[in-house]
């Protein structure tokens, strides 16, 4: 039999150091794991002639700050399979340093394994890279490190981030039509009126004829914005510089995000988004063993909407001051009735974070089905939108030509 040097949790979270015999790793790793520890590193003892498992001790590059969304969730998920299959964490960090894709990230994991084999824990290593690693990831993995089921955290993480994922692309389905729509219709119409009206201004005046009110509109417009472009380009850079500038400041961002939750159509499928967002993040906290005052103040700074985050922030100090949480919650109208009285009796009965994912589950499919809604009600809207504007300016130019054959026939 072997000696075999480990680094390992217990169920406690402590960190313990040891050796362990048998005749192959694996066989050391599965004796270690029936003792409940979380393996962070093993290697064979050598009697002072330590074998590394990884090359270390070169200067890692540093890494981007971004990582695109999918490949955090495969890394998550793979992390979480490999763990649980009995694999040490630091040789998972490395084999998936290796498989992943993006250089960057693979750079990343790369300073995450020297970290961890310098003594950090992976909740500090993750820390480093806060663009990467939301708060929501770096406290679920505390919490599994406290707990000593970092393997079962890093599941519910992984399937935390689909759903999430999912629900972002199913805004970005929503949204993509009526952008593309509206950027066709601008398009088309600055078309026309920048390269088609004009050549029949000329016609026009040789013309007796006195032009339709619309008519005029239609060539004066054509006009300005042909012979004007240095007035309303700059307006428009101007007004847009301005709206970003407005909704970076803290009323300019507390406004808009209420307009969001308040815009006719769009209104209401935001407020479904941030209910099942914020039902869905608060059960995975505390399903993870996040204190409900942490995960309130962290599900309300990934809310995406100012006013749920006040909510939450008043809703935890009401908390901690003893009250139940459906308490305060029901004085937020961007709370529904529906919700506040779930989570009420979640609270009651012991089961909150499995109502919250009830919640969450009925608020996803409120979306799926508002999405298509809005994809059927948004195509005939735009084609009347664009029918209106081009075939307005179409009978603006056709008008005067009808006028003159009429009194060439008499």
């Amino acid at each position: 039999m072997a000696k075999f040097k480990y680094v390992a949790k217990d169920s406690g979270g402590s960190k313990t150091k040891g050796t362990v015999e048998a005749d192959t790793e694996n066989e050391a790793l599965s004796t270690l794991r029936r003792e409940n520890l979380i393996v962070i590193s093993i290697k064979k003892d050598m009697g002072g002639k330590d074998i590394k498992l990884f090359g270390s001790g070169t200067k890692q590059k540093q890494p981007r700050a971004h990582v695109k969304s999918k490949d955090l969730v495969v890394f998550t998920r793979q992390l979480s399979t490999m763990m649980s299959s009995g694999i040490s964490l630091l040789e998972c960090l490395e084999v998936l340093s290796e498989q992943v894709d993006d250089k960057g990230f693979a750079l990343v994991i790369k300073n995450i394994v020297e970290d961890i084999r310098a003594g950090a824990d992976l909740s500090e290593a993750l820390q480093k890279f806060p663009k990467i690693f939301s708060n929501i990831y770096i406290n679920m993995i505390k919490a599994g490190e406290a707990s000593g089921q970092l393997d079962t955290i890093l599941d519910r993480l992984a399937g935390y981030q689909e759903s999430a994922m999912k629900l972002r692309g199913e805004i970005k389905s929503a949204m993509t039509y009526p952008v593309i729509s509206i950027t066709l219709v601008v398009g088309i119409s600055l078309f026309l009126l920048i390269g088609i009206i004009p050549k029949f201004e000329a016609i026009f005046k040789g013309l007796d004829v006195k032009l339709p009110a619309i008519t005029q509109f239609v060539l004066a417009l054509s006009s300005f914005i042909k012979t004007k472009s240095y007035i309303w380009v700059p307006l428009i850079i101007v007004l847009v510089i301005a709206f970003i500038m407005w909704k970076k400041t803290e009323g300019g961002r507390r406004q808009w995000d209420w307009l969001k939750l308040k815009i006719p159509i769009f209104g209401e499928l935001m407020r479904k988004v941030a209910i099942s967002r914020f039902a869905r993040t608060f059960a995975t906290l505390i399903q993870s063993g996040v204190d409900i005052l942490n995960a309130l103040h962290i599900v309300g700074k990934t809310s995406g909407n100012i006013i749920i985050e006040e909510a939450l922030v008043d809703c935890a100090e009401t908390v901690r001051e003893g009250e139940a949480l459906s308490t305060p919650l029901a004085k937020y109208p961007v709370f529904p009735p529906m919700v506040v009285r779930m989570i009420g009796i979640g609270e009651k009965s012991g089961s909150l974070e499995t109502l919250l994912e009830k919640i969450s589950d009925f608020y996803e499919q409120e979306v799926s089905q508002t999405v298509e809604s809005l994809t059927s009600l948004i195509e005939p809207l735009m084609i009347s939108v664009m029918g209106v504007l081009v075939g307005g300016m179409v009978v603006a130019i056709f008008l005067p030509i009808f006028k003159v054959q009429e009194s060439l026939r008499k």
